[in-house]
């Protein structure tokens, strides 16, 4: 991007002209695309969305892996004024079908084969008349093969240009009445915190970055992805997260940082290191707490600065960061403000005293103006003071650094993943044998929080934890499976007859150590 440009959207969020690496995906012959590359292939197929009937607000459900089409595909989907939808490749039929339901998806993109497979995003798009595209790289260009056009059949659209409050991106993220909540992010949302995380981190054109988060979170897709590009930099995008090859791939295309969550970070430090260790000039830490131990130990085994941030969905993601160093890194802290205004305000929506803990709240450019239909969420998500509530109770040190305390709301986060406990629980409460469930996060070493679930079974019915594992395997993602089930008579309640997850795991914690 040129100094002298002021992108608006993601249109003009990277310079077309450069014959500079933008991306390389590593493989046995590893594909190099610079930004005239990129810049090309994402125009391209612009055309080809635009001539099978993609316009301003068609959403484009996209269930690729972390590849060379997803990126050409989603950069493509926001420059013709659609609005892109990543989603889980690893989700099941029923999970799609939420998704591309809720956005009243235009059009599904897949990998190439699924659709002779009938694979799961391509039985759901075709429940909802969406129309089902293969894309690939042949080589040349990215390919949208249309299979099946849908409620596109017909039409057509001219080539668009975005502009900045188009909704450029709907992610889904999980709340506590169980429906996950649909976030628009515009290209100005966008646009900001690319700033802000280039700002945080200096980021520049000599900077290359290692994408071992997927496309498909908000994390992958603008903290190692956009904002590297819009500073002018490159990214390495293998297929997936592998322990085994991740060094190698860092020390062969020449990776100097990379933003993860602390399991990445855990499974890192417990792998070889390649000698020498390369020079890493900073690690990203973020999407769940990271313990002072693995801070402490990431710094000393891999010799680079550990900067811990706090980010969402509705923030686009980055709301604060530690700084580089000579700025003081904070273990335990999820650092300062970054291009947001950060308060910790009471219900009642009154800033609090410095240093007492309340809800952690937000404003900036990046935030979202609001859930798609969701008024009552709205309404309780903002105060009127134009701040987003978080959800998560914290603090502020003297020098505004924010510590997280606990959790307002009850979600589960498995590493990073926001796990739903409604959402779960009335997905178990479907077994026939089950008549209540509970789950609840349990504590982990590795992902921060797994998945606890207290079962009730019906009376003259017999069920064990395997058995409903397996059921569970084919109606939730792997990531959503609980990691112990606990069977008990009676379900923990207060007084009033209401469930308290808290006591739940609580009780049922307690009995599986006196059990012992």
């Amino acid at each position: 991007m040129s100094p002298t440009m002021s992108p608006t959207t993601l249109q003009n969020a990277f310079s077309p002209d450069s014959s500079a690496t933008a991306v390389v995906v590593p493989g046995p012959t590893p594909l190099t695309i610079s930004y005239q590359k990129l810049t090309a292939d994402v125009q391209s197929f612009q055309q080809q969305l635009a001539k099978v009937g993609i316009s301003a607000q068609s959403a484009v459900s996209i269930a690729l892996p972390n590849t060379y089409e997803f990126i050409v595909s989603f950069i493509a989907a926001s420059w013709q004024r659609a609005i892109a939808a990543p989603l889980n490749p690893a989700y099941k039929q029923s999970e799609f079908e939420f998704y591309i339901d809720d956005l009243s998806s235009a059009i599904a993109l897949v990998p190439k084969g699924a659709f002779a497979q009938d694979a799961a995003a391509v039985r759901a798009a075709r429940k909802y008349q969406a129309a089902i595209a293969e894309c690939y790289y042949n080589g040349n260009e990215v390919v949208l093969d249309v299979k099946e056009a849908g409620k596109l059949a017909g039409k057509s659209s001219p080539v668009l240009s975005a502009q900045p409050d188009d909704t450029a991106l709907v992610l889904h993220t999980s709340g506590t009445t169980g429906r996950p909540k649909a976030v628009p992010l515009s290209h100005r949302n966008l646009l900001r915190t690319m700033k802000n995380i280039q700002a945080t981190y200096q980021l520049s054109a000599l900077d290359r970055t290692m994408l071992v988060m997927p496309l498909f979170h908000v994390h992958g897709l603008l903290a190692g992805f956009l904002a590297p590009l819009a500073s002018g930099g490159s990214v390495v995008v293998p297929s997936k997260f592998s322990a085994s090859e991740f060094w190698k791939d860092f020390v062969k295309h020449q990776a100097n940082w990379y933003t993860a969550v602390p399991t990445i970070h855990q499974i890192l430090l417990r792998s070889p290191l390649p000698t020498p260790v390369p020079h890493i000039r900073f690690i990203r830490s973020c999407s769940s707490p990271l313990s002072p131990k693995v801070f402490h130990e990431l710094e000393k085994a891999f010799g680079a600065p550990v900067l811990e941030a706090y980010a969402m969905t509705e923030a686009a993601h980055q709301m604060t960061s530690n700084p580089l160093p000579p700025g003081k890194r904070q273990p335990g802290s999820v650092g300062i403000g970054q291009g947001v205004e950060i308060k910790i305000l009471d219900e009642a929506g009154n800033e609090v005293a410095q240093g007492k803990e309340s809800e952690i709240c937000i404003k900036g450019e990046n935030v979202t103006k609001g859930y798609l239909n969701n008024p009552a969420a709205n309404a309780s998500s903002f105060h009127k003071n134009g701040f987003f509530r978080t959800g998560d109770q914290g603090k502020q040190d003297s020098d505004g650094y924010v510590i997280i305390t606990g959790r307002i709301k009850e979600l589960i986060n498995k590493g990073g993943e926001k796990i739903s406990p409604i959402e779960l629980d009335n997905v178990i409460a479907q077994h026939p044998a089950v008549s209540e469930a509970v789950s609840f996060a349990l504590e982990d070493e590795m992902y921060g929080q797994d998945v606890g679930l207290a079962v009730v079974v019906k009376p003259g019915q017999q069920l064990n934890a395997e058995e409903l594992k397996t059921w569970l395997t084919s109606r939730v993602a792997k990531f959503k499976l609980p990691k112990q089930v606990f069977f008990t008579d009676i379900m923990p309640k207060t007084a009033t007859g209401k469930i308290q997850r808290r006591l739940v795991a609580e009780a049922m914690l307690k009995n599986a150590n006196a059990k012992l």
